[in-house]
């Protein structure tokens, strides 16, 4: 007697899917960072609100956080809205800090008018600030 392939298949596809399920369900000890079951409804402890003024930097090298609400801002491949502010050609009229001239090198080193590909999406860096509890104990200390 022949066996089908489709039938030897979907066979094969059931095992393993069953197999999968008991492994998952062995591992009922997973939790989230905030304690709640898995499949509960996240909550939100509390409003973190924006610090007003600069945070001092924590380490060297470490992209400055953004001291405003940047929530309506648009940033994706046709517009940057940061860049209304903080372009080095409007800073100074806007009294904003002018961006560092790394976001104007290009990949090989070369100087740019306009800020670099690499550099278009500025939230890949730099967040807004907040006096956010963290989400796991740990013992960061601030460099010198």
């Amino acid at each position: 007697m022949k066996k089908h392939p489709l039938i030897s298949a979907l066979t094969a596809a059931a095992i393993v899917l069953g197999s999968g399920f008991a492994v998952a369900d062995q591992a009922g000890n997973v939790k989230s960072l905030r304690n709640d079951p898995i499949d509960a409804t996240n909550r939100l402890d509390e409003v973190l609100h924006q610090q007003s003024g600069r945070v001092a930097r924590n380490y060297r090298q470490q992209p400055p956080l953004i001291p405003h609400t940047v929530d309506q801002y648009q940033i994706d491949l046709s517009a940057n809205q940061c860049l209304a502010c903080h372009d080095w050609t409007k800073a100074g009229e806007r009294g904003a800090p002018t961006l560092s001239m790394t976001h104007y090198q290009g990949r090989d080193g070369e100087q740019l008018d306009e800020v670099a590909g690499t550099r278009w999406f500025c939230n890949q860096c730099h967040v807004p600030q907040a006096n956010a509890p963290a989400l796991v104990e740990n013992e960061f200390e601030s460099s010198n």
